[in-house]
């Protein structure tokens, strides 16, 4: 019984030192968004944006929704966790937004890298206006060849209708900053 409880105790002490590492690096660059390299947007680096818009995860629900369900669509794809301080404080702006701009074409996708237990109690008390799926530490590697090379979160890929990897952010990314952007690709979509 002992062995148990000092087991449950290490366990609860690396998560702990874990989220709070996380929140210290996430924390420090919130201010500093990652655009992507356009020199590094060759053909190599777009086809690493497509593999990750190509994935299929499970949602809340135990069903698999595939990413590409939405092409055509601006994609807005937010890397998060229900122990990431950062995260948690975006979504509640991410979902007006996605309320917001769902009529001009653009769809928000959140890919938890957490226990679906954890993402169901999170959305018992913070609900949100679209899909959230369920990843794995794997799932973020995907992230590295387009600037989460610290694999950290939260983190956000933003693709335009085509596809095509249009900008990403890794920490916080506001409200504001994040309707900019999307004004931006919504009035070029449009031809404006």
């Amino acid at each position: 019984m002992k062995a148990s409880v000092v087991l449950s105790a290490i366990v609860a002490a690396a998560l702990f030192a874990v989220a709070g590492a996380s929140y210290l690096v996430t924390r420090s660059l919130d201010d500093n968004p990652v655009q992507p390299n356009p020199a590094a947007l060759t053909t190599p680096s777009q086809q690493e944006a497509v593999a990750l818009t190509s994935l299929s995860l499970p949602d809340t629900q135990g069903n698999m929704q595939a990413l590409s369900q939405w092409r055509g669509k601006i994609l807005v794809v937010n890397f998060w966790a229900t122990w990431c301080p950062p995260c948690r404080e975006e979504m509640p702006g991410f979902s007006r937004l996605s309320t917001k701009y769902a009529a001009n074409g653009v769809q928000f996708v959140g890919i938890s890298i957490d226990t679906l237990n954890n993402v169901r109690d999170f959305e018992k008390t913070t609900p949100v206006s679209y899909p959230l799926l369920i990843g794995s530490m794997d799932t973020i590697q995907n992230t590295v060849p387009i600037g989460n090379s610290a694999q950290a979160l939260p983190f956000t890929a933003i693709f335009d209708q085509k596809g095509k990897l249009h900008s990403v952010k890794l920490g916080r990314l506001s409200e504001s900053e994040l309707e900019h952007r999307l004004d931006e690709l919504v009035s070029k979509e449009k031809g404006q």
